[in-house]
């Protein structure tokens, strides 16, 4: 009788130490935030036109030139039955091997500008993302309007990017004025899975006026702190919003070439969701 209530004492415990755990490992769980936009994907058809639209071209008409910048491959479609569709519950964006507007590839990107832009807040995208060599998916964020000037001044959040050839790493990454990319001075951290092209992960940020943190599947890998020295550093005082997209190729994706057997790659997007604190004034 004595070893059956230790017993019952023992597993008490154990069930107290497991949701003490939890606890403390989900630093970016919900319980101190109102949810204020989402996407569920339970219409079958098209993304929704009042959350989403579509960036179209291979960026040539930009300052930054074609391949939006980075030398990507792919021609951005608004054919949403081709290449971005909701099915069974899930946003899929498409990458194709295929002879699209002057170049080889076919994807999508949407984005949520004038739909859903936010200054602060957790977000959180779960989904299943596309494998090979030549792939390069990101969930990100970009300002909605250049307070500070043409990128990198205005700042990027890069919640989750994925090259093909690195099959098991995330990497989290910021870009500003003085941590960029086109200088070799970008912020970011990187966490490992195995098992990222083969289940659905959360992709997370949670971000207020002094640090960005980020997660995969509330597992906290990088922080970005604001160091009060202005915008040149810490540009995340003003709205920005969503985007999704499947790059093929590019200077980082391309870096070790294209297979052309892997195609067609699919990332899958089971819900966006986005919270805020119910006292954060926008």
């Amino acid at each position: 009788m004595i070893k059956i209530f230790f017993g019952i004492i023992c597993l008490v415990g154990s069930i107290f130490a497991y949701f003490q755990w939890f606890s403390n490992v989900t630093n970016s769980d919900t319980q101190d935030y109102s949810m204020v936009w989402s996407d569920e994907f339970n219409v079958d058809g098209i993304p929704d036109s009042l959350k989403w639209s579509f960036d179209i071209g291979n960026g040539c008409d930009l300052p930054c030139g074609c391949g939006w910048g980075n030398a990507e491959s792919q021609y951005y479609s608004d054919r949403k039955k081709e290449n971005a569709k909701v099915v069974d519950g899930y946003l899929i964006v498409t990458a194709k091997k295929e002879p699209n507007n002057k170049t080889e590839y076919s994807s999508a990107r949407l984005v949520t500008k004038g739909k859903g832009d936010w200054k602060y807040g957790k977000i959180d995208i779960r989904a299943k993302i596309p494998s090979g060599t030549g792939i390069w998916p990101a969930i990100w964020m970009l300002p909605s309007k250049n307070h500070y000037g043409g990128w990198p001044k205005s700042g990027e959040i890069d919640i989750m990017e994925f090259v093909g050839y690195v099959p098991d790493t995330i990497y989290g990454t910021v870009h500003t004025e003085n941590f960029n990319g086109m200088i070799q001075t970008q912020v970011g951290g990187n966490i490992a899975n195995n098992s990222l092209a083969d289940e659905f992960h959360n992709y997370i940020i949670v971000w207020d006026e002094n640090q960005i943190e980020w997660y995969v599947d509330n597992i906290q890998y990088f922080t970005f702190k604001n160091d009060s020295t202005g915008y040149k550093s810490w540009p995340f005082d003003q709205e920005f919003h969503l985007l999704l997209n499947v790059a093929v190729g590019g200077h980082w994706g391309g870096a070790k070439g294209i297979d052309d057997q892997i195609f067609p790659q699919e990332m899958k997007i089971d819900y966006v969701r986005v919270y805020q604190k119910l006292n954060l004034n926008k």
